[in-house]
């Protein structure tokens, strides 16, 4: 292995790539890793020596506070190639600003953004072959910092460790999914840390996910914890509803997330002369407009899938199906997303980021 040190990330790179021997047309999401990972950890008040290494293991003691607290969050994020073979991060400011308030409500010291933007750009320039042209095909991002200190006293760790992943990846969910509107269980209550990308947040999810799948659905609509009564996540997405011609989603709250995805698809929409209402939305206000045939889509955002359409939901045992649209909004978005992501159209917004 050679060294070498960039402004602020030292590197050691892998004496032969293992690129060779991945299948990238049958790749299951999330399970293969490149050559080499980021790290810095939080020691004595500061954040220390980062560097970009050969991907494998790390030590901890059993005693590290994350495993007895859960003071762990994370970030998701995508690299995309284009025709001209240059890589490209979509909103990557976004997602730091996020890491940084996720961390702050679980008392997390914030990371500092020269160490993110070099590691995380010098790895990608590193490991770029593992990014692959074409529709679909990116390297997913998994930026994450843990508590690491040893010991079992109910108190926020004084060491912790901040890494980034990188996973090639291709399309998360294909086709459209069914939903069951969430009546007893719930994602985030109020005063909690509904809005932070929380590793705990996504383990509650796991339980009441898998009962819904039991029943032959693929993910949860969450709604407030407090009456049941509103609508505001879709699985590990933001939601969408549209109603005759208006696209309507949850308002932020310290329960939701605020999705970089979500806050695009807002941007398109205004663009595109389409009207967006955020606000509260029932799930008797669902129900009515599926009745009546005012309830035209559903789609979930997210970084991972991009738009997600949802073809049918279930409440109260009843399962109500969403109509067939040619043209629908979640296409259409999604469509333009991508264009953008992969440096096929003009981004009217700046949202690209170019890794040069």
């Amino acid at each position: 292995m050679s060294s070498i040190t960039q402004k602020l990330v030292s590197v050691e790179k892998v004496t032969e790539s293992k690129i060779d021997q991945v299948d990238f047309d049958n790749l299951v999401f999330g399970k293969q890793f490149t050559d080499h990972m980021f790290e810095c950890d939080f020691i004595d008040g500061s954040w220390q020596n980062p560097t970009i290494k050969p991907f494998g293991q790390i030590m901890m003691s059993p005693a590290a506070k994350v495993f007895h607290y859960g003071q762990a969050v994370f970030e998701g994020m995508k690299a995309y190639k284009d025709d001209n073979d240059k890589v490209w991060l979509f909103r990557p400011h976004e997602n730091f600003k996020r890491i940084n308030k996720s961390s702050k409500r679980l008392a997390i010291p914030e990371f500092p953004e020269d160490f993110f933007f070099e590691g995380l750009e010098t790895m990608l320039n590193m490991d770029k072959d593992w990014v692959k042209k074409g529709e679909g095909n990116s390297v997913y991002i998994r930026p994450f910092v843990i508590a690491t200190e040893c010991g079992v006293a109910a108190a926020p760790s004084s060491e912790y460790k901040f890494m980034i992943l990188l996973s090639p990846v291709q399309a998360y969910y294909k086709g459209e999914v069914k939903v069951v509107i969430a009546q007893s269980f719930s994602r985030a209550a109020d005063g909690g840390v509904g809005a932070a990308k929380a590793a705990g947040n996504y383990a509650a999810q796991f339980y009441p996910t898998n009962l819904a799948k039991e029943q032959g659905f693929q993910q949860v609509i969450w709604t407030d914890a407090n009456e049941h009564k509103y609508l505001e996540e879709a699985g590990t997405m933001n939601v969408f509803f549209r109603i005759n011609d208006t696209l309507i989603t949850a308002p932020n709250n310290d329960r939701i997330l605020d999705g970089i995805t979500r806050k695009s698809v807002i941007s398109l929409a205004e663009l595109e002369g389409i009207y967006v209402e955020v606000r509260r939305i029932t799930v008797t206000e669902l129900i009515e407009a599926s009745k009546d045939g005012s309830l035209k889509e559903i789609f979930g955002s997210g970084t991972a899938a991009v738009i997600s359409p949802v073809s049918a939901f279930s409440y109260d045992h009843k399962t109500y199906d969403l109509p067939k649209i040619d043209d629908s909004y979640a296409s259409r978005f999604k469509s333009k997303l991508m264009d953008i992501q992969y440096n096929r159209a003009e981004d009217p917004f700046h949202w690209r980021h170019e890794i040069k």
